[in-house]
């Protein structure tokens, strides 16, 4: 390989140059978050209807009560490759990448997948993978009406009451980033909801690190609150 090789004073003034375009496109990123959240809304009078481990439920049932939901649609149907033991290996790969949703979940917002392979197929695969995100099965025409019948993608939704509205859309290469929690809560409407994010009037928000808690200490069996530097 013909790599050039410095003194580390050299590698470290190389890294700050870089440091200075890699702060430029945090600060870029959060703009665009910054502007999705002023994303219009659409609503979804259509109904939709899915199978989940205890039968019939509507696209409202997947919020399982909560603010907003982001549904990833995963090829895991007869006929794609390695079914039934397994869900397509890009799909997969984005399945094994998402971060524990209890964190998502303590923001008011629910992650699901969704296939159409059967729940006793989906449970199956589940297990065998080491999964645990809500993971239903596709009865209605969701797929073809949210951009995802031919290919993966995450769609965002929010609810006012029981009215149900579409934030937002990605799919592509743009799916490849997910997986973490603040990937996902930046594409929702509200955000990650703290306080230094630019957000409209009325949003909720709240300081950074205190909402932050350990994956299975959200039920208040421990304070939230602190960061790791806190001491």
């Amino acid at each position: 390989m013909n790599v050039k090789t410095v003194s580390p004073a050299e590698w470290e003034e190389a890294r700050l140059r870089l440091l200075v375009k890699e702060k430029e496109l945090t600060r870029a990123r959060d703009a665009l978050a910054a502007e999705r959240r002023r994303m219009p809304w659409v609503a979804v009078e259509k109904p939709y209807g899915f199978e989940g481990p205890s039968g019939t439920v509507n696209l409202l049932d997947l919020f399982e009560g909560r603010r907003q939901l982001i549904v990833y649609r995963a090829f895991f149907d007869p006929g794609v490759e390695g079914f039934p033991d397994h869900a397509c290996k890009g799909c997969s790969l984005v399945a094994d990448q998402v971060a524990h949703v209890s964190h998502l979940n303590a923001r008011n917002t629910t992650l699901a997948f969704a296939s159409r392979g059967t729940q006793p197929d989906i449970a199956r695969m589940k297990a065998r993978m080491g999964w645990t995100m809500p993971w239903y099965t596709i009865t209605s025409d969701f797929d073809v009406d949210f951009g995802v019948g031919e290919w993966h993608g995450t769609n965002a939704f929010i609810r006012e009451g029981d009215q149900v509205f579409r934030t937002y859309f990605v799919n592509d290469r743009g799916d490849e980033t997910m997986g973490s929690t603040w990937s996902y809560l930046d594409i929702t409407a509200l955000g990650r909801q703290e306080e230094w994010e630019d957000s409209p009037e009325g949003y909720p928000q709240s300081a950074p690190y205190e909402w932050w808690n350990w994956h299975d200490a959200y039920d208040g069996t421990e304070k939230p609150g602190g960061s790791c530097c806190s001491g």
